[in-house]
């Protein structure tokens, strides 16, 4: 292997996706342990897993307590995974400071979880709290921040922190501050992290699972044998197992690299230019946190905050979804046609009936949509049923490979040791999954109880309606407040996870938009769209720069095409605010197919004016008329939709005509 500046690559020149995973994924700039160590803080995380499952199916505890354990074994876990930097990274080593920290913070929380009923008896009130008590929360909080910087970056730590000192300058004394944050529930235990202890832990457990059945695999394979063999093939094949791995992973810059390592050269190889071909893997692999059912973890939060149930939030995201995937695929096919793209020989293609042989491995991705779209039990218990089946339809590979691995008299036994080898191994994956998406709740809490402690919301929500209130158009003066709700989002999701974007925005923006007369499900899912679109908005696009890093293209015109690509969702939230039945609420089978239908002949429009081909090549006045017809189109309305489709279609129209009468002359 040789090494550069930036990357680590292989003999042949490709680059090492660990490292890419490194340079852009701070989850992934972890400890090496190997040998005993390793193999303790495999079964600490797989203990973590179990103890998860068990909590929310099973324990009767009181909430506090269950979420201060949960808390401090993040703690724990964070702090054997994470060093201070990536410089600081040697096998089998943890300084000593990193030591005191990690059991200073997990003593805080567990100190909390086993006092808590003497604790609700003494600890009425901020006045109540002794000085014990207030290093305690003081060292809790510190040490849980310093955890946040490590694996998930300063930025969310400089919105915290500006707010603390708004919390102290607005007249907070440090005891009522400690209280509000440590020892109540509107801060590190508020509903971010209840919702994460509850439903995203299990969630992320079953992903896990998922995962090493092979499911990903499989998923290439299905889209290979669907569209590898059109024009532009390996671009299509990009887009449709980006989305459905991505919403197994709900990591932006995880699933670029997993997926992107096959796709992007395949994608170079067939034709594409390298910017492209990055763009096209970021913008779908991206996507994959919208795509129901599973939609990341952001999706439990928005149905928590909502007062919803999770399957609403789910059905309600299924038309923006496939708009979203559609503008892209369309994209793809148009540019395929306009260089003379060819697809993948059939031959290489994998065989549709051999396919079908492991059409098991979608069986608890099934049962989970079912469990939870008929209500029968609660979320967590469906996961976990999901998760038991996932270990059921991984047992046939497992049994395979031990066939041609052992003779025959121990094929069982040795079936039995990979099966359980592969349990542990999800166990931990899960575990490891968790500490970011945790640490980042906290943080998010911490936020949110700041804003509410100094009712910052309430100061915000009155000053943008004065300033709307100035503004004599009640449409002009919505659309301003709702294009500063996406600079907002999209400014602090480029350096904070979605699920930590989501819950401030929603704490603080959503709250606006709903007094500006924005209906409650539109202004919650106008937030999270956008804040999940930062990790391809340059100038900060880590999900565009880590395929870039794959398609060795420029970062920065990676990213510009990403954002071209995923045009759809810059427009679809505009549209859903103002008209929510894009949402398909509440509206008719009738109605739900006509916006179905028009937006997706919509954004047709909006990629062939984007890409400026149908036939052959657009000039600039037809490509914005035809973006123009496409926007009517999505926007739901009877008038707007005559008008778009006349627009649209006469535009092809006079294409098709054009190209016709050229290729008479030809």
């Amino acid at each position: 292997m040789n090494k550069d500046k930036n990357f680590v690559t292989t003999s042949t020149g490709e680059v090492s996706a660990d490292d890419i995973m490194r340079k852009y994924d701070k989850e992934s700039a972890t400890r090496i342990w190997v040998g005993i160590p390793s193999k303790i803080v495999r079964y600490v995380m797989s203990v973590f897993s179990i103890f998860c499952i068990w909590s929310t199916l099973f324990s009767t505890a009181d909430l506090p307590i269950r979420l201060s354990a949960f808390l401090g074994l993040i703690v724990l876990m964070g702090y054997l995974t994470y060093p201070a930097s990536k410089h600081h990274v040697r096998t089998n080593y943890i300084p000593w400071y990193d030591v005191i920290l990690m059991v200073a913070g997990a003593t805080c929380f567990f100190y909390f979880c086993f006092t808590y009923k003497d604790l609700v008896m003494v600890v009425t009130s901020a006045s109540k709290l002794t000085s014990l008590h207030l290093v305690i929360g003081i060292v809790g909080i510190v040490v849980l921040a310093e955890l946040c910087r490590r694996c998930v970056g300063v930025p969310i730590l400089c919105v915290a922190g500006a707010l603390l000192i708004y919390t102290f300058v607005s007249g907070q004394s440090l005891p009522r501050v400690i209280y509000t944050l440590f020892y109540g529930t509107s801060g590190v235990m508020a509903t971010p992290v209840q919702v994460c202890a509850k439903f995203i832990a299990v969630f992320i457990i079953f992903g896990a699972f998922l995962e090493r059945t092979g499911i990903s695999n499989f998923f290439i394979d299905l889209a290979n044998c669907a569209a590898g063999a059109s024009s532009g093939g390996p671009a299509k094949v990009a887009v449709i197992s980006s989305a459905l791995c991505g919403m197994v992973s709900g990591s932006s810059v995880g699933n670029t690299v997993t997926t992107g390592s096959v796709t992007i050269p395949m994608m170079k190889k067939t034709g594409y230019r390298p910017e492209f071909a990055a763009a096209v893997e970021a913008a779908a692999s991206t996507g994959g946190q919208i795509m129901p059912p599973i939609m990341g973890a952001a999706a439990f939060l928005m149905a928590e905050y909502m007062g919803k149930t999770y399957a609403q939030v789910a059905l309600w995201a299924i038309l923006p979804a496939i708009l979203y995937f559609a503008g892209i695929f369309m994209s793809v096919h148009l540019e395929a046609k306009k260089l003379g793209l060819k697809g993948i020989p059939r031959e290489n293609l994998p065989k549709f009936t051999v396919l079908l042989q492991k059409i098991y491995l979608l069986l608890p991705l099934v049962l989970l949509v079912y469990l939870v779209s008929a209500n029968i039990r609660s979320l967590q218990w469906s996961a976990s049923v999901a998760i038991i089946l996932s270990v059921i339809v991984s047992l046939p590979a497992l049994f395979a490979d031990s066939k041609n691995e052992t003779n025959g008299a121990s094929v069982l036994g040795h079936t039995a040791k990979k099966t359980g080898t592969m349990i542990v191994s999800s166990l931990e994956a899960g575990g490891r999954g968790c500490i970011t998406v945790a640490v980042a709740c906290s943080m998010a809490g911490i936020i949110a109880g700041c804003i509410t402690a100094t009712g910052l919301a309430s100061k915000l929500i009155n000053g943008i309606i004065a300033i709307s209130g100035a503004i004599p158009n009640p449409l002009l003066a919505l659309f301003i407040a709702l294009f500063l709700t996406m600079l907002c989002c999209i400014v602090l999701g480029m350096g904070v996870p979605t699920t930590a974007n989501y819950c401030i925005m929603a704490s603080t923006c959503a709250p606006i938009l709903i007094q500006l007369g924005i209906d409650k499900v539109a202004a919650h899912f106008f937030v999270f769209y956008f804040g999940i679109v930062a990790d391809i908005t340059p100038p900060v696009a880590l999900a565009a720069y880590a395929g870039s890093a794959i398609a060795k293209s420029d970062p920065m015109k990676t990213g510009v095409n990403a954002t071209k690509l995923a045009i759809a969702a810059f427009i679809i939230p505009y549209v859903f605010a103002l008209e929510p039945s894009m949402l398909l609420m509440d509206k008719g089978v009738l109605n739900a197919a006509q916006v179905i239908l028009t937006s997706a002949i919509g954004m047709f429009g909006v990629a062939v004016g984007l890409e400026g081909y149908i036939r052959g090549k657009l000039i600039w006045p037809l490509r914005i008329l035809v973006i123009v017809g496409g926007l009517l189109l999505i926007y739901p309305g009877i008038l707007t939709d005559a008008i778009g489709i006349a627009v649209v279609g006469g535009t092809i129209l006079v294409q098709m005509i054009e190209f016709g009468k050229k290729s008479k002359i030809a």
